[in-house]
């Protein structure tokens, strides 16, 4: 078991510096700055076109065009490609899950594995085996040879994370885990996200859901347009009903 890291560990982990980002010729991102320190979740929110999922797949290098300055665990990573910041320990879970199909849960893990890892100062990271997966998604541990083609897409958004935790990750990026999926397995993300940051791994989450977020999150952005609007604590964004109206109603 590795011991818990609390927020009040500041060490930055990820620092994001004007990210501007473009598909073709359409500008997306416009001088978007965020962080995340080691042992918080932090909330990206915004309405559907925002630019949230954009952020992410930029901060992964997966985009062909971006500017800025990002660094990861002290590392310029502006101009990495994905293999490479998965490498240094940046996990990434898309919202379209992209599960091998024809592979069995324990299969799809062992697609994940990376070595484990070790902070800076030389403490260990958090490591996850297929073992302890199970024990924090208990519908895994109940299907471990089934194909992943035939599981429910909560189930696959479930395997998604836990293949991604294989890579042992210092820090998550978590496209939109509330978005699509029974109530059910929303409850379970949130009690998964809050379990993962006991056991010291950082999140950053995108995410619509302002009750999820508030379960889960430390601190938030709000993005509209490829901009960001609003940047602080969870609680501050709950009090500011301006914010909200402006940015996160439907």
């Amino acid at each position: 078991m590795n011991p818990p890291v609390h927020a009040g560990d500041s060490a930055t982990l990820l620092d994001v510096r004007g990210l501007c980002a473009w598909y073709g010729a359409a500008q997306i991102l416009f001088g978007v700055d965020l962080e995340v320190r080691r042992g918080e979740v932090v909330a990206l929110m915004g309405r559907n076109g925002a630019g949230k999922s954009t952020t992410l797949s930029a901060i992964m290098g997966m985009l062909d065009k971006r500017r800025g300055t990002l660094g990861f665990m002290g590392r310029d990573i502006s101009a990495s490609e994905p293999h490479e910041i998965a490498s240094h320990g940046l996990g990434f879970v898309p919202e379209d899950r992209r599960i091998f199909t024809d592979l069995t849960v324990l299969e799809n893990l062992e697609v994940g594995r990376q070595a484990p890892r070790r902070w800076p100062d030389g403490s260990d990271a958090p490591t996850w085996t297929p073992q302890r997966l199970f024990g924090l998604f208990p519908n895994l541990g109940e299907m471990p040879d089934r194909p992943g083609g035939r599981m429910s897409g909560g189930e696959q958004q479930m395997l998604t994370v836990a293949r991604t935790l294989m890579g042992n990750p210092f820090l998550v990026l978590l496209d939109e885990p509330s978005e699509g999926v029974a109530p059910v397995i929303v409850e379970q993300m949130a009690h998964m996200i809050i379990e993962l940051k006991a056991q010291g791994v950082s999140i950053l989450l995108s995410e619509q859901n302002m009750h999820f977020a508030e379960l889960v999150s430390d601190r938030a952005y709000v993005l509209e347009k490829g901009q960001i609007r609003f940047t602080g604590s969870m609680d501050e964004l709950a009090a500011n009903e301006g914010v909200r109206r402006a940015y996160l109603s439907v």
